[in-house]
């Protein structure tokens, strides 16, 4: 049986087409990172969900039914005993993505799952993730995959239900824990915690973007060329620095 790859995002899949890599793509088409992402069932996740997406990224709730909630559901479809490889990069963006997919894979109990990784060779590069890889690459991180154990499984499991929760002690506590399959954990959950001081001055990235705003340029293509460089490990998308550089104005 052909091994099956979950990829975070369509990018992804234009790259491991250039590979020897077998075509058995789920894509993950969210960004959990933004919005509220609070529901007591999965029913009630999806729906929340599509109306985030509409109101503040303009699609429509059946475009994203369509395109993200179907796609995901072909998790349940997956056969038993089935290799699983999740290509997840290790900024919070991607992983929150991936702690959302291992929450619905953990329903499935006979799946090999394996955790890919980007092939980073230099430090600048950290959180540039599969977008600074070649085809060799993506064959070398494939070949370097890395199996996850039940403990794993209910790390991501557990990151999820805490993150779903706002648990920042939950998520700190989590944090620390060792895992073959999680790099970075302890910096990624404390750069998400950052994001919502509890003395409720400015979270971390608004910081930045202001910081930025007074001492470099007030213009959003340097803003968000110099926050993706300063602030890699939140994986932010032009869209949610955006919203960030907006709120910062509107606050000015």
């Amino acid at each position: 049986m052909m091994p099956f790859h979950i990829l975070n995002g369509d990018c992804l899949v234009e790259q491991l087409c250039q590979t020897s890599i077998n075509q058995d793509f789920i894509v993950c088409r969210e960004c959990l990172i933004d919005g509220n992402v609070a529901a007591n069932n999965l029913t009630e996740f999806w729906k929340i969900r599509a109306n985030f997406i509409a109101e503040t990224y303009g699609a429509s709730t059946e475009d994203y039914f369509t395109k993200s909630v179907n796609e995901l559901e072909k998790l349940y479809l997956l056969p038993d005993n089935a290799e699983v490889c999740l290509w997840f990069e290790n900024d919070l963006f991607c992983q929150t993505n991936m702690w959302f997919v291992l929450s619905l894979l953990a329903k499935h109990f006979n799946l090999k799952l394996y955790r890919i990784f980007p092939v980073i060779e230099n430090k600048e590069d950290i959180w540039k993730g599969f977008g600074v890889a070649d085809a060799a690459k993506l064959e070398l991180a494939y070949s370097a995959k890395v199996p996850f154990k039940s403990t794993d499984l209910e790390l991501g499991v557990n990151l999820w239900v805490a993150y779903q929760n706002g648990d920042f002690k939950k998520l700190q506590e989590l944090s620390k824990e060792n895992s073959t399959c999680f790099q970075f954990l302890e910096e990624v959950c404390q750069a998400h915690i950052d994001r919502f001081p509890s003395d409720k001055t400015l979270g971390r990235p608004d910081q930045v973007v202001k910081q930025i705003m007074e001492t470099k340029s007030k213009e959003f293509s340097i803003v968000f060329e110099e926050f993706s460089k300063r602030e890699g490990i939140y994986g932010f998308g032009d869209l949610q620095v955006k919203s960030i550089y907006e709120r910062v104005i509107d606050n000015n």
